[in-house]
């Protein structure tokens, strides 16, 4: 197409660059897309050329339109002995080729990829990942009046504080790093804490309780407006499985409570009224 263009552009070209004036294009000339051209005289008064109006020839014809098709069409099997893939289809007579769809990584019985590599690593799929807070971090809160030390600080008062971020995936693990800057008693509930950590906080006279959630307890802690957007109830506290029993020790409530509760030692059970 583009050598059926070049002919009448370059005829167009010599045309213009003779002196005398032109009205309309000449007819033999073949302008097939091309703007009839008007003008009075192609020199102007400084002797230059100039055309009053030239539109751009384009190059897509409504012979070269296709219509949004593959080029490759599909095979369609079993449609008749004319076809080449009529009767079988291409696949023969019998054989493991012909009878369906293998078995993903079979490699004609021999010992498959998957096998044969070693095995690396171990991943525990019940594993725990707790966020650390320190009690440097809350000593600066407390004294920056974001969180009030006369009450209960749980989880969801650290995350209101600013103390832990959003990434909470199974609790907060409580930290020594600063303990010696706690000098007044505090009473926390978190998932899991430190030896040095929780000598620090008994010495100034507090208590740290590690209390137990799972993933939807722990979401109706930290997000309980969430449950009340979905007009739903807050779930009950999950009770901790055998294997966590031994290191927690008790179960976490909801919604978040904010009196700290006593600790009773089986050594000292509750005395019964005299009959």
């Amino acid at each position: 197409m583009i050598r059926r263009i070049l002919p009448s552009i370059s005829s167009v070209s010599s045309h213009f660059l003779k002196t005398k004036p032109i009205c309309s294009p000449s007819p033999l000339h073949h302008f097939h897309s091309l703007q009839s051209l008007q003008c009075s005289n192609p020199i102007n008064k400084n002797g230059s050329l100039w055309f009053q109006g030239i539109r751009s020839y384009s190059l897509l014809s409504l012979n070269d339109l296709r219509d949004n098709v593959p080029r490759k069409q599909k095979t369609r099997k079993g449609r008749g002995i004319g076809s080449g893939k009529g009767k079988t289809a291409g696949r023969g007579h019998k054989g493991q080729k012909a009878r369906g769809n293998g078995k993903l990584g079979f490699e004609g019985g021999q010992t498959p990829m998957r096998r044969r590599l070693p095995k690396r690593g171990f991943k525990n799929p019940f594993s725990l990942t707790f966020q650390p807070v320190g009690l440097g971090k809350i000593a600066k809160l407390i004294n920056a009046g974001k969180i009030d030390s006369h009450e209960l600080i749980t989880m969801k008062t650290l995350k209101d504080a600013g103390a832990i971020g959003k990434q909470i995936e199974d609790g907060v693990r409580l930290m020594g790093r600063g303990a010696e800057q706690i000098k007044w008693p505090i009473h926390l509930e978190v998932s899991r804490v430190t030896v040095r950590a929780k000598e620090a906080v008994e010495t100034a006279g507090g208590s740290v309780r590690r209390v137990h959630y799972n993933k939807l307890g722990l979401r109706a802690l930290l997000k309980p407006k969430w449950f009340e957007k979905k007009g739903r109830l807050l779930p009950k506290p999950a009770r901790p499985p055998p294997k966590l029993k031994d290191k927690v020790d008790s179960i976490g409530r909801l919604p978040a409570p904010t009196k700290p509760i006593l600790f009773f030692t089986e050594e000292e059970p509750a005395t019964s009224p005299a009959l």
